[in-house]
């Protein structure tokens, strides 16, 4: 029931979502004055003791009291709970982005340099905001945004360094020009003080380098280690990461590690005031001592395994596939006359219908041959990344065919599988395989990073006199001079390729030499290493087919 008393009375009812202007007037789907003379019905939500409910009933413009009563509103009380819960969320969210820029704000004002020829000091803020990583011992480091993950491949850690170019800064590639295979490929990131290292063969991320820690804020398990206020020092490490063995001495690098399971840090000795007492002699067997107090980090390693020197690239995390099928490696199929087709071993991180974490690697062979429909293709390796349309054939000049002046209505086209390192193209009338091309994705080559590399393996008849016929293979990691050695015979001399994006534009690279042999194309750069190889299918009957003939 419901009673009011008094002379000046006035009675307002809205909905607890009702913001401003909407606040001023009741609408009239709560309120009804034209019912009954000198009476105003009522019907409105409100929220009573935490409760929401509805009043309904009338009130008396005369006597000033009425009669009605109170029901409880579910469906509305849902709809309060939840703008109320996401008004909470909405505070929450903007608490942590003060917090967040007023420890920024503070860290910055701690950065102070001091100005030349003048005694005074002056606060100065960093010239580009710093990056703020998490640590994550034995696999990567990254932000909410992106991470660089041990075993990720080259080419997707350079699609992160190409979206966040505003963030992440100059970066240099660093490489062996002339021996690609004795060094680890390097990406610089200049600015932020980090290197990616990876494996010069199968080009995955084998190590993380923080080796400026100056320019990078550094957290483990949400908490940091290392930014402008707070210092790497022996005693932030311990606090952060616990109790380890004591440091092992480096005498080439005059360095002590602190070694974790996947992570090491260094010190410098020529930091320390006074020099620690080495006992090379140590009573467990090994090379230690106990880092001086106040000894602050130069370099933090990220890696698989417990030892920096031993570790090697892991096997690609399921994280990484992101739908795409990669190749282990790709055997080049032949018969009596030249290659046939290619046997792919694959891997995909197949899943059902539950979560990425219940995902599984899937290895599974599958085989294209020569002839092979494009619906053969699409069935045995699926939709390719890309469909190229050859638009000329600048290498038809060099085949004696008549048929080479005469313009082709329709062109053939290219499917483009990046992630195995192979295309294929199909005959624009027949649409039947009629070359395939492997990659082998060698830093100094104008295609570098459109392909993963493709591990390939393929015999060679090699040939000798007074012998029997003999194959010996030829791998992605095999150098021309090698090849040239074991078939004990002088090939056609090569053709030069020249590559460019436009007439206009020069290849950095350089040119390229092109072999014929046994139905192949061999594109050797520079270094004598193997750029890519074209395999042709058998000729048609009453064609004839020279090594010279290129994609």
């Amino acid at each position: 029931a419901f009673v009011a008393t008094g002379t000046n009375l006035s009675l307002q009812f809205f909905p607890a979502s009702w913001q401003g202007e909407q606040r001023q007037t009741p609408s009239r789907e709560y309120v009804d004055l034209e019912r009954e003379a000198g009476k105003v019905y009522l019907k409105a939500p409100m929220i009573l003791n935490g409760v929401c409910v509805i009043w309904k009933g009338w009130i008396d413009l005369q006597r000033l009291d009425g009669m009605g009563c109170l029901e409880f509103d579910e469906e509305r009380a849902q709809q309060e709970d939840a703008l109320a819960q996401q008004a909470f969320e909405e505070a929450r969210r903007r608490t942590r982005e003060f917090e967040d820029r007023d420890r920024s704000h503070r860290e910055e004002m701690e950065v102070w340099c001091r100005l030349p020829n003048h005694g005074e000091a002056v606060w100065a803020p960093p010239a580009e905001p710093m990056l703020d990583l998490e640590v994550v011992p034995e696999r990567s480091l990254g932000n909410e945004q992106w991470e660089f993950t041990l075993g990720m491949p080259l080419a997707q850690a350079v699609a992160i360094l190409q979206k966040h170019c505003r963030i992440i800064k100059n970066v240099q590639v660093l490489y062996s020009e002339q021996s690609p295979l004795s060094h680890d490929l390097i990406l610089n990131l200049t600015q932020d003080g980090i290197k990616l290292l990876f494996d010069a063969f199968n080009q995955r991320l084998k190590v993380i380098e923080v080796y400026d820690l100056t320019k990078v804020k550094l957290k483990y398990c949400g908490v940091h280690f290392n930014s402008q206020a707070i210092a790497p020092t022996i005693e932030q490490i311990d606090q952060s990461f616990g109790a380890t063995h004591p440091g092992v001495y480096n005498s080439a690098e005059q360095l002590f590690h602190l070694n974790f399971r996947g992570l090491s840090f260094s010190f410098q000795l020529d930091s320390w005031t006074e020099a620690p007492k080495y006992e090379p002699n140590f009573a467990h067997g090994l090379a230690s001592l106990q880092i001086p107090h106040g000894a602050t980090v130069k370099r933090m390693y990220i890696y698989s395994g417990n030892s920096l020197q031993d570790t090697k690239a892991p096997t690609m995390p399921l994280s990484c596939f992101l739908g795409n099928v990669y190749a282990e490696s790709v055997d080049v199929l032949r018969d009596g006359t030249g290659p046939s087709g290619l046997r792919l071993r694959l891997l995909a991180a197949g899943c059902g219908p539950g979560l990425l974490a219940d995902a599984k690697m899937r290895v599974f062979e599958r085989s294209v041959y020569f002839g092979d429909s494009c619906q053969d293709v699409l069935s045995m390796l699926g939709s390719p990344h890309k469909v190229f349309y050859k638009s000329e054939d600048k290498m038809k000049i060099h085949s004696p065919s008549p048929h080479k002046q005469v313009p082709s209505k329709c062109n053939d086209y290219f499917f483009n599988y990046f992630t195995l390192g192979v295309d294929i193209l199909f005959d624009a009338n027949t649409h039947k395989v009629k070359k395939f091309v492997l990659h082998t994705n060698y830093p100094g080559h104008y295609n570098f990073n459109i392909y993963h590399r493709c591990e390939f393996k393929i015999p060679l008849a090699i040939k000798k006199e007074n012998e029997d016929g003999q194959t010996e293979t030829c791998t992605t990691y095999s150098k021309w001079d090698n090849i040239h050695e074991l078939l004990g015979h002088p090939v056609e001399k090569p053709v030069i390729l020249h590559r460019s994006s436009s007439p206009n534009n020069t290849n950095p690279f350089g040119s390229t030499f092109c072999f014929g042999l046994q139905r192949m194309i061999f594109e050797i750069m520079q270094n004598n290493h193997i750029a890519s190889v074209t395999l042709y299918g058998p000729p048609r009957p009453g064609a004839h087919l020279r090594t010279t003939e290129l994609p």
